[in-house]
């Protein structure tokens, strides 16, 4: 079997010119050919294809029937052609076209509102989109490609690269009437003692809580953190919440009390991950660097 012969580029745009301005004069000036150089492209296209694409008079030129499909071909693949290289030259600038980005849910409702600003504000041309969920779905994203980047609970995933933006203390969230309620010197190692009520399994927050005390016996797990307040204002016990979370969660209710660890207080630390070798590497330092001055008027400490 022969092989099948395929138009040149060069080819597709002269005739393109041609449908166009139906003049060889024309058109040659339009793309910048000569006008022999021209009128050979067309006529080897036309023997490429085996199809007579043109009917040349001395006045004018006639696209015939078949070339005039011929030329809305050419015209989707040199406009599929224009739109690849503006899209890759588009992407060697910074913050262009999308980007994905997984959150955590106990990072995404208290700092997503800072992400999407900075985002609005300082990077008009990215297309941000947001994936809420739990740490081990995001890391299956992010390596399968589906990702870009996350922000969650660091360290990441192995063998992925972790920047870190801040670490911020938990604090113990419990009913008024609670032995604890209020203090500001809550010595760390009453954790070792005390049961709280957790989220459900999945969450990353549930597996640092459970290395600083017991989970509740019985009580029941939540899936996110209002819901996990909810618990505690009801009387079902206390938990343990980031202190980014307090101001939002703490004030659905005035059935809670909030009391604060002397140093070191437990915590966690919020960080950028991404794929090692990723092109967007640069782009993500830089991010996070516009993050850390962006999230200074929470109550967090900002790692550089």
């Amino acid at each position: 079997m022969s092989k099948t012969r395929l138009p040149t580029l060069s080819q597709l745009r002269a005739f393109a010119a041609v449908a166009e301005h139906r003049h060889f004069r024309d058109a040659a000036a339009a793309i910048g050919m000569s006008q022999p150089a021209l009128s050979g492209a067309v006529a080897a296209l036309e023997e490429v294809l085996d199809a007579q694409l043109v009917e040349r008079t001395t006045r004018r030129v006639i696209i015939t029937p078949l070339g005039e499909r011929v030329a809305e071909h050419a015209r989707g693949i040199l406009a599929g052609l224009h739109a690849l290289a503006d899209e890759v030259e588009a992407s060697r600038r910074p913050f262009t076209g999308p980007l994905h980005l997984g959150v955590i849910p106990t990072v995404a409702p208290y700092l997503l509102p800072v992400v999407l600003k900075l985002a609005r504000d300082s990077y008009p041309e990215l297309e941000l989109h947001i994936h809420e969920q739990r740490t081990p779905r995001l890391l299956e994203g992010l390596g399968s490609g589906r990702l870009d980047v996350l922000l969650l609970a660091l360290p990441g995933g192995p063998g992925m690269v972790d920047i870190p933006l801040y670490d911020e203390d938990f604090v113990l969230v419990t009913p008024p009437e609670h032995a604890l309620a209020g203090r500001d010197d809550v010595p760390r190692d009453v954790l070792l003692d005390l049961e709280v009520l957790l989220l459900e399994e999945g969450h990353c927050l549930r597996d640092q809580a459970l290395d600083l005390c017991r989970e509740a016996p019985g009580g029941a797990r939540a899936a996110g953190l209002p819901t996990l307040v909810q618990l505690v204002a009801g009387g079902l016990g206390v938990t343990l919440l980031p202190a980014t979370a307090v101001a939002v969660e703490t004030g659905r209710s005035p059935r809670l009390a909030v009391a604060r660890f002397a140093d070191p207080a437990p915590g966690r630390r919020i960080g950028l991950t991404h794929r090692p070798g990723s092109a967007r590497t640069p782009e993500y330092h830089r991010l996070a660097a516009t993050l850390r001055d962006a999230l200074r008027a929470l109550p967090v400490r900002i790692v550089c």
